[in-house]
């Protein structure tokens, strides 16, 4: 992964009414250095007020929480830090990412997924640290992606992509329609592509919205099966369940 060369530490915010998920992520807090915790919350309403008076750059947050839900919490904020959402349901994610947060983190948080949300992250702070036009309260994302292919460049619709497959320094892109050849590495393509792609393998990477059924061996897409390198278990695992 991309090692971030910040001046700055990254000051960071959780908010959670449960008190064990507020530990476990000040625990992984704590061994990124780039990150600085400023404070921690236990329901949206005090959080909201300190955010009046004090400035983040993330916030680490619980969907389900009393009085005020994470995803209202949000839409109330006048001028929105990256949000990561960590949650114990994954039927909010389609509403969240329709919110441009940076990630979706279902509970139990394995230290690896929470690494890589981050990595994710820091990527699109320190290209705005470097003047490049992107912000860090918005995704880079948006609902669609241009490939080069065959001298065009080719705009491919994120909700139609099925899965990708590296073939050395190409990708295979497997859409709904066609089958989309590009030159570029696995490694770079999935910094390109918003939180429902996930890499289950050195070749692979999948939409998980496409996922029609998984094992501990692989993840299905209609008929076709892809495997889920060792490697990666741990955290696709995780998240699919």
């Amino acid at each position: 992964m991309k090692q971030s060369v910040l001046t700055k530490p990254i000051r960071c915010l959780i908010v959670d009414d449960e008190p064990l998920a507020i530990n476990l992520i000040e625990k992984h807090i704590s061994q990124i250095p780039q990150l600085e915790l400023v404070a921690s919350y236990h329901n949206a309403l005090e959080a909201f007020d300190f955010l009046k008076v004090t400035t983040v750059d993330l916030i680490f947050l619980d969907i389900q929480m009393p009085v005020l839900t994470g995803i209202d919490f949000v839409k109330s904020l006048p001028s929105k830090p990256a949000i990561i959402f960590t949650t114990a349901y994954r039927d909010y994610a389609a509403e969240s990412y329709e919110l441009d947060v940076i990630d979706y983190l279902i509970k139990p948080i394995t230290f690896i997924r929470f690494f890589k949300a981050v990595n994710r992250f820091l990527t699109q702070f320190d290209k705005s640290e470097n003047n490049v036009n992107v912000s860090t309260n918005t995704t880079e994302w948006g609902d669609h992606i241009y490939v080069n292919s065959n001298k065009k460049h080719i705009k491919v619709e994120f909700d139609q992509i099925l899965y990708i497959e590296s073939l050395k320094d190409y990708l295979r892109i497997h859409t709904l329609e066609k089958n989309i050849i590009t030159k570029d590495k696995i490694s770079d393509f999935e910094k390109k592509l918003p939180p429902q792609f996930l890499r289950t393998h050195r070749s692979f990477i999948v939409n998980t919205s496409k996922i029609t059924a998984y094992t501990a061996q692989d993840v299905e897409i209609g008929a076709t099966e892809i495997p889920i390198g060792r490697s990666h278990k741990e955290t696709v695992l995780a998240q699919l369940k």
